[in-house]
């Protein structure tokens, strides 16, 4: 019995077969005339199917007859599990025929036709239309912080007409051959920056963005220590970042004043990050001039106004670190400099010790005439009813124009008014002529305790 589950193939098959006739033609000399004996067991070639086939006498021919029907219906059937088993019956006794030996292995006929069958092959000419992938190009720039990416130009893709032979085994694709291309738009190529400033990146700020100076230093007219001066910048102020030209020198802008500064006297909110409120205090500092305009509020918070009026060194009697809210809140009601109206109680009381501010809670003297100045003076029922009444007064008499819109709907009536600065408020406010450039210093030392 052949029974083959190895995956033998045609070639083995045919082999056997051929020494299985060269056998039967052996015997059939010997047994022309004799007839079948029976024999004990049967072999034939079985299907699925059940269906058997028994021939005593099968010729070679028959054999190979067989074998090809066999073939072809099971390449139009692909049953799976097909197995067969030959014998051929002889006159000898079992002992000769055991000289075959039987094969317990199941023939694989599907693997057999898989590896000897043609292929399916078929080709066919294509003409279509494809994509041209477009080039990625890198270019260094040094007004980029170092190993940053900017996408300068995207990229297109380009088109082409495109003939070509496609080859397809049993319905997949195998390979393609190109007769021709015909190019219909050109692919436009990806240009990518990449940064190459270590002065940038050290700091992670671009070109255009905010920088602080790091000491007061003067901008230049060129790149060039020995050019000209063209303005101071103090210490901790802002300026915006121009120009790169090289890691050494870069253009800025300090307030509308284009000019050149070391790079190495600059630094940024990332680098130095209390560098914004130094800026903050800065800014408001380069604003205090004896000709500042009083009828605006300082722009302070009520945090810098603690900072300003505690511990100060003559305050012996903490009248001014008691009262710093009150002077913060004339400000933002009366629209005042809250500053100036502490610089002038300082100034008229001697910091809060004359017997007028103990006595009477009057920083100001407010209302006194040189010939009696304690009798005539007003009296309040604490420091702050005097800070706002005094606030009130200069608002509407000294520091507005006539008409100007103040507090609880009323005008400025301009009865006083020279100026909203420290000069104009003292042509009528003091007799003495003086009386501004005392007032200012005592400004200058309540706004420099800020940098304290």
């Amino acid at each position: 019995m052949l029974d083959n589950r190895d995956n033998r193939n045609l070639s083995d098959v045919f082999k056997e077969l051929q020494e299985i006739q060269k056998t039967q033609s052996a015997d059939s000399k010997k047994h022309t005339h004799k007839k079948m004996p029976k024999v004990k067991k049967n072999f034939a070639f079985h299907f699925h199917t059940n269906t058997s086939y028994k021939n005593s006498d099968l010729q070679l021919s028959h054999i190979i007859i067989g074998c090809s029907v066999l073939i072809i219906g099971l390449a139009v059937f692909f049953p799976k599990n097909t197995s067969f088993t030959q014998s051929y019956a002889k006159e000898e006794t079992i002992e000769d025929i055991s000289e075959y030996e039987l094969n317990r292995h199941r023939l694989n006929m599907q693997s057999i036709i898989s590896e000897n069958a043609d292929m399916d092959r078929v080709k066919e000419q294509i003409t279509e239309e494809r994509e041209i992938e477009f080039i990625t190009e890198y270019t260094n720039n040094p007004t980029l912080p170092k190993s940053e990416e900017i996408i300068k130009q995207e990229g297109v893709l380009g088109k082409e007409n495109v003939t070509a032979i496609k080859t397809y085994e049993n319905g997949e694709f195998v390979e393609e051959i190109i007769l021709s291309k015909e190019k219909l738009v050109d692919p436009v190529s990806k240009i990518i920056d990449i940064g190459t400033s270590e002065f940038l990146a050290k700091h992670k700020v671009h070109i255009g963005d905010t920088m602080y100076f790091v000491d007061t230093s003067n901008l230049k007219e060129t790149p060039d220590s020995n050019s000209k001066d063209i303005a101071e910048v103090k210490k901790s102020l802002d300026v915006k970042l121009l120009e790169l030209p090289n890691e050494e020198w870069c253009k800025v802008s300090f307030d509308n004043i284009e000019g050149y500064i070391k790079t190495a006297n600059l630094t940024s909110s990332y680098t130095t990050p209390n560098i914004v409120e130094k800026n903050r205090i800065q800014r408001l500092l380069i604003k205090v001039n004896i000709d500042m305009e009083l009828n605006r509020t300082s722009g302070l918070t009520l945090n810098d106004y603690k900072k300003i009026f505690t511990g100060l060194p003559k305050d012996k009697n903490k009248i001014f670190q008691d009262n710093y809210t009150a002077f913060y809140n004339a400000e933002k009601k009366y629209n005042i400099n809250g500053i100036f109206l502490a610089s002038i109680a300082i100034h008229e009381s001697g910091w809060g010790t004359s017997q007028i501010a103990v006595d009477k809670k009057n920083l100001f003297g407010y209302g006194s005439y040189d010939a009696t100045p304690y009798e005539s003076s007003f009296e309040f029922e604490n420091y702050s009813e005097g800070i706002e009444t005094v606030a009130k007064s200069l608002v509407k008499y000294y520091l507005n124009p006539s008409g100007t819109k103040i507090y609880d709907g009323e005008t400025a009536a301009a009865w006083y008014y020279n100026g909203p600065t420290l000069k104009g408020v003292n042509t009528r406010y003091a007799s003495d002529d003086q009386w501004h450039e005392k007032v200012f210093k005592y400004m200058e030392t309540l706004y420099n305790r800020l940098q304290s």
